[in-house]
Parts: C-alpha cells; structure tokens; sequence
C-alpha cells in the first residue's frame, strides 16, 4: 500500500519436499496455489528509524500467525524495513533486528505457511533511491545477498525484492532486480523470488508510460539464473488505485485491471503474484473482492496465488484489515476464505 510504512498504528523433511516442488518455477503442474495475507507491522513508522521494536514497529504475534493457518491459508507476505534490518549499506545485518525476523519466519514456517520476505521501501533508503550515488544497485545487491545467506536453507521462504518500485526509471529498476536475483543465486539459493515492477507495480498501469518506459516491455528483461521467480503486482480498487478510499470504483474493477496483464503473462509464459490488493466493507467492495478472486481462481495458469493487504497492528478502523476483532472475522476476510487454497484447507481440517 502506497503510504503503510508511514504510519504507526526446522520444517519435516516431508514438508520440505513438499514445499520445493510447490514452488519451483516453470513447471506448474504440481505447485500449490498460494493464499493468504500481509501481516503489516514491521514497516510501521518509517519516520523513526531504526525505532524501537514493540513501541514504534512491530512483527507478527503468534497468535495472529496461528489464526490465518487455522483459516486454511498457506501464505503470509511479510514487511519489513531495510533502515532496520541493515543499519549501514553495505554493513551487517543488524543482529537484534534479524532475529526478530528469523523468529516471525520461523513461526510461519512452523505452521507450514511460506513467508514471502518484503522489502518495504518503494526503492528507497533513508529517502535516497536506489540508483543514485547514495544507494548504488550494488548496495541493493548487498542487502540481498546477505538475507539470501540466511534463508537459502528455508524452502517455504520466498525473496520479495522490493514494496512498489517508484521513482526511478522502469530501466534502473530492472538493473537492480537482475544485480539482487544474480546475488542471491550466487549464494546458492534457488528460492522462489518475487519481482515487481516499477511506478507502485501496479496491474492497472503495467502497460502505461506515466513511469516511464512500461513495465510490459522492459521488465521481460528479468534474468534468473534459476529461473524461478514470479512478477508481484498489486491492485486496489478504489478511485484512485492506492489503497486509500474505503469506496471501490465499481463491482468489476478487479476483473477489468487484471485482465490484459493477465494476458500479457500467458502471452509470454509467465506467473503473477498479487502481492497486495484490498477493499472496504461495502457491498460493492465486497462484490469487486469476489469478482476479482473468482478471476484470478479461472486463471491460475497466469497466477501463483495472492496475499491480501493487510493483518497485523493495524486499529480497528483501518477499512481494508482482516485482522479479526474479539475473534471475529470481518467482512472482508469472509470473502477470502471462499478462495483459499483446497489443499492447504484440507491440511488445516477444515470442510
């Protein structure tokens, strides 16, 4: 979501093998089709940095985790900021702010969801965007290839390479995304990795020019030497597309944004992810919600699966939550469960 960081508000090996052949692209046959949410918190107040954990940010309690496994779903994306995890560029990763991290994952994975790792800085650091002679791509390679150190080991853990690129050009973007995906492979990682496109890498605007050189064209650039990755895309489906009005625009607003990219991925034998997208609680959002999920479920051949915007530390009257209040699911999360995944419902017990 376009303003969310500024607000303040050892798996069994069974489950191992199950979790490589899910994920490993291109061949789909077998993978299992992720759904899930964000569980925001880490991100919060991107004004005070690094802050302090428990105070100005947050990670995901296990109760919260515990409750959309029990749901039936089977993926969480997870914010984070970079200013935390890696205090200088180019330096360590901080200790204390890694295992915060490492911890959250750890419980997710314990639960047999996958954890997509976020980056949450729209292709910035401390303000300075990556490709300048502040954040050099290479600086942005280095963060990776230490995260990748970590979590190469971890098959239900997939590397989210950046919150909504904006701000550079479509070309400088798709230069740090080969730069970060050649550094993770170096490590020896071939987890799954999740690429965005530039202006917010937003579906709506995957063809437009008002960032610059479309996404459709020059992000075709993506170069794994896995082959194993996913393009991110996020959608919300009010006014605007940010993500900030509880009105949706009308009951097919989902289909429509969706519908030549999902094209253009079939087109050039490629997977989307939808990575954010959500809604108020009214009728006509509730309606946009199912009509786009019901799409997305007759395309799965173009989509790997979705995690909706957003759980976690939010108050009660941040619109699009599905954290559940005193147990109690909202609206929005009712149309979410009609879509999960089968598999990962049948594994959670549930009819």
């Amino acid at each position: 979501m376009r303003n969310s960081i500024s607000l303040w508000i050892a798996p069994t090996l069974a489950a191992v093998s199950f979790a490589i052949a899910a994920v490993v692209l291109p061949a789909r046959a077998d993978q299992q089709f992720l759904t899930g949410v964000n569980i925001a918190g880490a991100e919060f107040n991107s004004k005070k940095l690094p802050g302090a954990a428990g105070t100005d940010y947050f990670y995901p309690k296990a109760s919260t985790i515990d409750h959309f496994a029990a749901a039936g779903m089977n993926v969480i994306r997870l914010p984070f900021r970079w200013e935390r995890i890696q205090q200088r560029l180019g330096g360590d990763l901080d200790v204390a702010e890694y295992q915060r991290l490492a911890d959250a994952v750890q419980m997710a994975t314990a639960k047999k969801l996958f954890v997509v790792l976020d980056v949450h800085n729209y292709a910035a650091y401390r303000d300075q965007t990556i490709g300048s002679t502040a954040v050099p791509v290479s600086a942005f390679a280095d963060l990776w290839r230490r995260l990748a150190e970590k979590f190469k080991g971890e098959p239900l853990v997939g590397f989210g390479l950046m919150n909504e690129p904006k701000g550079l050009t479509t070309e400088t973007w798709l230069e740090a995304a080969n730069a970060a995906i050649a550094q993770i492979r170096q490590t020896g990682a071939r987890n799954l990795v999740f690429v965005p496109g530039n202006g917010w890498t937003g579906a709506h605007s995957w063809f437009h020019k008002g960032y610059g050189t479309p996404n459709a064209t020059v992000m075709l650039g993506v170069k794994d030497p896995a082959d194993n990755y996913v393009y991110e895309l996020h959608q919300y489906l009010d006014s605007d597309f940010s993500g900030t009005h509880p009105e949706c625009r009308n009951d097919q607003i989902g289909v429509t944004t969706l519908t030549e990219v999902t094209d253009w991925l079939r087109r050039n034998n490629k997977r989307g992810f939808l990575g954010e997208f959500g809604a108020g609680r009214d009728a006509t959002c509730l309606a946009a919600l199912e009509n786009m999920l019901t799409f997305i479920d007759k395309n799965r051949d173009a989509w790997l699966g979705w995690t909706y915007w957003a759980a976690g530390a939010w108050p009660e009257r941040y619109f699009t939550s599905v954290q559940p209040v005193d147990g109690v699911d909202t609206l929005q999360m009712k149309v979410l469960l009609k879509h999960v995944d089968k598999t990962q419902q049948d594994r959670a017990g549930l009819p």
